[in-house]
């Protein structure tokens, strides 16, 4: 392969990777499915693509070109060469209002193209719930429809013309009336024509085999509508013609209850008359929380559009009052509407998971039968599940016939496999038995090709081979996909992992403890590799950044689990490919929350290091920055904070320091706090409150770095009547909860003293021998506090995270973990359970600034946003990363993605914030992101409170240096 490498990269200007890291990004896609190319080339033209089919074929090495890689059937996999088209043939060439068309490269996301094409009131038609990442290449050689194709049809029937590169170098220009055929092609057509016209059933959803039947005279011989849906196996599609629709200026959705989702698919075919943009359904059971959705069992999603919201809301009730629902609402806001989408949008992920946590996989994702017989036949596939044992929880495009699942069948085991066979063997019968198609959105690829017979019969499917033939006749292009195919159970992605649980340090509770199932978790729906943040969402901070496959979390998922398997990746837990692209995820834990299937990416780089450096020496950031909590410490018992602060602020020394400790010489050293905020809770004189006591938790940011939010908090907390304790600092046991002022010499000898830490520096370092001995420390401190009914609060969003995921996953036997995780509270939940009367004090001014990661990712902000509502704090707060994330933005090569990530949204945001605006980030991260990089300080909302409490002038001494921190933005 080296010579082939040699040729390749001679050859063509793009990328060539043969490296272990660029083909192990590769090995799969969104199917069952898993194939080791021998490399990945990202070609920068259609001269590049005609090099790479030349240097190929001469070698007869496969092709396969590649878009999102989110397909579902395993046409995205090859052993031979994979085309990336992502990389650099992603331009939207150009745009033409009037003519209603836009030229694309094969590489565009659709959701670029849906952008461009808004402001002239245009779109393009299909819309798959992978829009924000699949590519126009991909859903032409898939031929995707998505959620509208009820009233823009399928994406061939938005193709006009297409640039294509044959196997043996043919530059084609695709369209209609036999505009770009290939020789042989017509002749081929013209002999089968009574076949042609009798063997393809009319659905408005058939996406299996070849459209051959388009090239009949009377479908005008469209040989670009013909390439559609061909899977990559005809040709290397390089440019396309693409023609939009005008997009309704308003819409309504109507969502209609149904008792059971037989009803409502027995509905749907019904609700075509009314001329809907879209009839979707889904049953309960895909549903986390129905909170905004009608009663009912199932629903169906009914969107209308109008020119006016009022003639959209009209249309959608009309809907409404033409449907035998047993409940149903109309929603016209927009924000409303998008909440509802993404519930039905995140159900490819979500349904990857059964309700009891058991995994469901792809494989039967989306047959399609005429949609007057849909509630018939899935009574007939609820029955065939039954037969088989087997559970899955169809949803999908009713209004097409089209249904997806997820089944969860044991692709682990030999018994399983077999059954997987037979039950698809007997579903292709039911499916053909009710008039359907394999296939109605996803493609054939491997999973259902073998069984195109069932639907076409022998005949048939041999007229498709002779096409591909005419095509390709060295069978150079995806070969196994469409014809010819290889078995549907064979190259299974599990095959190759482990059998048994590998040993780890976590405890991952929700994937039985296995370390394996948990990286089997990322099936490839990639909505990690958006290239834009909407809302309030995190993931995938470094791949927006970088739009590197390896920087998104399914990249980094597929190299731990081909890490696991060991045949790509060969060194296991001491390898630097997964070290690499690990170095850049910042474990903000957006994944946790925005990922439709919880992969915990954190967790995975976590356990990661932990393994990768054991008994090895560390990066130097590992030292200095994993191990904060003690540095801080032993500069605050040996009084040398101001002697740290005035070196750190000496260029020569500053230098030194940050060169020795692994840190990004870009940045600047913080300063410590004169007095930390237990000291300075020694020396106050503590308020009466007659209300619910509550222990606040000193963490490492607030006690040394920010002591004035521990104050502010205590302010708060105390005006809202609650009694305020602090942790103990001594293991005493049978003692009373601790308030850090316990000095009595009873049982000293017995007593051990220490400070409580959720070891959040130990865990994202990876250093978890060290977090469990600190996790451990501090339990035992925490015992008194645990025999009582005081909740913890815990200012610092990290380091609640920490407590409530970190901590039980870390001592899943220690049951002492698991009941401090359930009394972890932030700083607004405690004020919303325990000062439920208390009213804020009002501030009646704009707000901005960013909710932090961990917090939208395992803590969730309704209760800030309730307490900033009540406080007269107006506006949203931004959503995706501050890029400092913990040791992460410090740490030496990684400042410039550090910055580009709080240009993303942060910076904007706080640049141009109103006049007068509060500023507010509860993380110290988010802080001093903010005033490192645009001068601005940052608050905790705590403080903002307790300045209105206290009836401040608007000035406040910092906490390191005594200088005023304000700005124009500061809102102080």
């Amino acid at each position: 392969m080296s010579d082939l490498e040699d040729e390749l990269r001679k050859a063509v200007r793009g990328d060539v990777g043969f490296d272990v890291a660029s083909r192990a990004l590769v090995t799969m896609d969104a199917s069952n499915y898993r194939r080791v190319p021998v490399g990945v080339v990202a070609p920068r033209d259609a001269d590049d693509v005609a090099a790479v089919l030349e240097v190929c074929r001469e070698r007869g090495v496969p092709v396969v070109p590649r878009g999102g890689g989110t397909s579902i059937a395993g046409q995205a996999t090859g052993v031979g060469v994979v085309l990336d088209f992502t990389r650099h043939m992603n331009r939207l060439v150009s745009l033409d209002p009037g003519a209603r068309t836009a030229v694309v490269q094969p590489g565009l996301v659709l959701d670029r193209l849906q952008e461009a094409a808004a402001p002239h009131g245009l779109r393009f038609g299909p819309d798959p719930s992978t829009h924000s990442r699949c590519t126009l290449g991909g859903m032409i050689g898939n031929n995707s429809c998505g959620s509208h194709s009820v009233a823009w049809g399928t994406t061939a029937d938005s193709v006009r013309e297409l640039d294509v590169v044959t196997a043996r170098g043919g530059r084609l220009r695709l369209g209609r009336g036999w505009s770009g055929a290939p020789d042989g092609l017509r002749e081929l057509v013209d002999g089968e024509l009574a076949r042609l016209r009798t063997g393809f059933p009319e659905l408005p959803r058939r996406i299996s085999g070849y459209a051959l039947d388009a090239l009949l005279p009377e479908n005008g011989a469209d040989v670009a509508r013909s390439f559609c849906g061909s899977e990559g196996t005809l040709g290397v599609l390089t440019e396309a013609v693409v023609r939009l629709v005008e997009a309704p200026r308003a819409r309504a959705l109507a969502v209609l209850g149904y008792a059971d989702e037989t009803a409502a698919a027995e509905a749907a075919a019904g609700l075509l008359q009314y001329g809907p943009l879209t009839v979707e359904g889904m049953a309960a059971d895909l549903v986390p929380s129905p909170a905004g959705l009608p009663r009912g069992g199932a629903w169906l999603f009914v969107e209308t559009g109008g020119d006016s919201a009022g003639e959209a809301r009209a249309r959608a009730e009309a809907v409404v009052r033409g449907a035998d629902v047993v409940d149903a609402v109309v929603v016209t806001d927009e924000a409303g509407q998008r909440a509802l989408w993404r519930v039905r949008e995140d159900a490819s992920g979500t349904a990857t998971r059964m309700p009891d946590g058991s995994e469901a996989w792809p494989g039967w994702e989306d047959c399609a039968v005429p949609p007057a017989r849909l509630g018939a036949y899935l009574r007939d596939f609820r029955a065939l599940l039954a037969a088989h044992g087997l559970r899955g929880t169809p949803y999908g495009h009713f209004g097409d016939g089209c249904i997806h699942v997820r089944i969860d069948f044991d692709l682990l085991g030999a018994a399983g496999v077999a059954r997987f066979r037979r039950f698809s063997e007997e579903l292709a019968e039911l499916v053909t038995a009710h008039g359907g198609s394999l296939s109605g959105e996803h493609g054939d690829g491997q999973a259902r090709a073998e069984l195109l017979p069932a639907m076409y019969g022998t005949d048939m499917v041999a007229l498709f081979e002779r096409a591909k033939g005419v095509w390709d006749p060295d069978d150079l292009l995806n070969p196994g996909m469409l014809v010819r195919p290889a078995p549907l159970d064979s190259g299974l992605r599990f095959s190759a992992l482990p059998r048994e649980p590998v040993d780890v340090a976590f405890g991952y509770p929700d994937d039985g403890g296995d370390f394996t199932a948990a990286v089997r978790r990322c099936v490839g729906v990639a909505k990690c590799r958006t290239t834009t943040a909407s809302g309030p969402a995190v993931m995938c901070p470094s791949f927006r950044v970088t739009g590197e496959e390896q920087h998104s979390t399914r990249g980094r998922a597929r190299l731990l689990h081909e890490m696991l398997a060991g045949e790509l990746v060969t060194d296991g837990w001491r390898s630097e490919e997964v070290r690499e692209a690990l170095d850049l995820c910042l474990s903000c834990k957006g994944c946790r929350s925005d990922c439709p299937v919880g992969v915990d990416m954190a967790t995975y780089k976590a356990e990661f290091l932990h393994h990768h450096y054991a008994g090895r020496r560390r990066p130097a950031a590992h030292y200095s920055m994993g191990r904060l909590p003690v540095w801080l410490r032993w500069a605050s018992r040996t009084r040398a904070v101001a002697l740290f602060n005035a070196l750190a602020s000496t260029g020569p020394v500053a230098w030194a320091v940050k060169r020795t400790g692994g840190i990004a010489p870009e940045r600047t050293i913080p300063r410590l706090a004169r007095e930390t905020f237990s000291r300075w809770w020694r020396r106050r004189r503590p308020a009466d409150g007659t209300g619910d006591l509550v222990v606040l938790w000193p963490d490492t940011f607030t006690e040394h770095l920010s002591p004035s939010v521990g104050r502010a908090a205590v302010r708060v907390l105390e005006a809202a009547g609650l009694r305020v304790a602090l942790p103990p600092t001594l293991r005493m046991r049978g003692r009373p909860v601790g308030d850090a002022r316990s000095r009595s010499a009873l049982r000293l000898l017995a007593a051990r003293r220490g400070r409580v830490c959720c070891g959040l520096t130990y865990v994202s370092t990876g250093q978890l021998d060290h977090a469990r001995a600190v996790l451990r420390r501090t339990l035992d401190l925490m015992e008194p506090v645990l025999e009582t009914a005081a909740p913890v609060v815990v200012l610092e969003p990290s380091c609640a995270a920490a407590l409530r995921t970190d901590l039980p996953d870390l001592l899943p036997d220690d049951p002492r973990a698991a009941r401090l995780a359930a009394r972890v509270l932030t700083f607004a939940e405690t004020l919303e359970r325990h000062a439920p009367d208390w009213t804020p004090p009002r501030l009646d001014r704009p707000a901005v600034g960013q909710t932090h990661c961990h917090q939208h990712a395992v803590l969730g902000d309704a209760p800030d946003r309730r307490l900033r509502a009540a406080a007269g704090l107006t506006g949203e707060l931004a959503g995706g990363c501050c890029g400092l994330a913990g040791d992460f933005g410090f740490e030496k090569g990684h400042f410039e993605v550090s910055e580009r990530c709080a240009q993303e949204q942060l910076l904007p945001a706080v640049r141009q914030a109103p006049q007068g605006a509060a500023v507010l980030a509860d993380g110290y991260s988010c802080r001093t992101q903010m005033e490192q990089l645009a001068g601005v300080r940052g608050r905790h909302l705590a403080e903002v409170l307790a300045e209105a409490l206290e009836g401040a002038s608007g000035e406040e001494t910092s906490d390191a240096s005594g200088a005023s921190g304000g700005s124009r933005a500061s809102g102080i």
